[in-house]
């Protein structure tokens, strides 16, 4: 079971790096971290189980943020409206996205990232995504609200980029243009 213990912190470089493709059929290794991920993210939101691991919550997850730079990440929330959105994924990409863009009213936070950092992340209101799930089964999701950004906030691990690279750094307050406001 992954803990804490096995995250890297956001000065690690490979949180820099882009990560490799994972050859498909996926081993069985491949096939246990991402397990694990998914794991780590449901386990983290169960308050007995996060209590007696000291777990801090996550709602998504990316191999890089656990030392192995492999696209592979794994996503597990329930939107306001209650629909569970609970997928790991090997070589997720973004195909398609709107113009229009959204962002959190709380900001983002990462499990790599052991600080507060303020400010609004614009990241786009809908987008769809292609991956392989556990199973060799490729998957195309449509998503947009909190689903959408969690998506787009592993997928950006996978190429190197941190959440807060989006913040505008004159104005981290400032309104995304063309977007919508959603709280968590």
């Amino acid at each position: 079971m992954l803990t804490m213990d096995d995250f890297v912190n956001e000065d690690d470089p490979i949180l820099r790096q882009v990560a490799v493709e994972v050859p498909l059929p996926a081993s069985n290794e491949d096939k246990k971290l991402l397990d694990s991920l998914m794991e780590y993210v449901q386990n983290s939101q169960k308050p007995d189980i996060s209590a007696l691991y000291g777990l801090r919550a996550g709602i998504g997850l990316a191999a890089p943020q656990v030392n192995v730079s492999k696209r592979m990440i794994a996503v597990h929330l329930k939107e306001k409206d209650g629909q569970l959105y609970s997928y790991a994924l090997f070589n997720p990409k973004l195909i398609s996205h709107s113009v229009e863009k959204a962002y959190l009213t709380s900001g983002e936070g990462c499990l790599s990232v052991n600080r507060p950092v303020s400010g609004y992340v614009p990241r786009y209101a809908r987008i769809t995504v292609v991956g392989t799930d556990l199973e060799g089964t490729s998957v195309q999701l449509r998503l947009k609200g909190i689903a959408a950004i969690c998506f787009q906030h592993e997928i950006d691990h996978l190429n190197g980029i941190m959440f807060y690279d989006h913040i505008n750094p004159e104005d981290p307050y400032a309104i995304p243009e063309n977007s919508i406001a959603l709280e968590r």
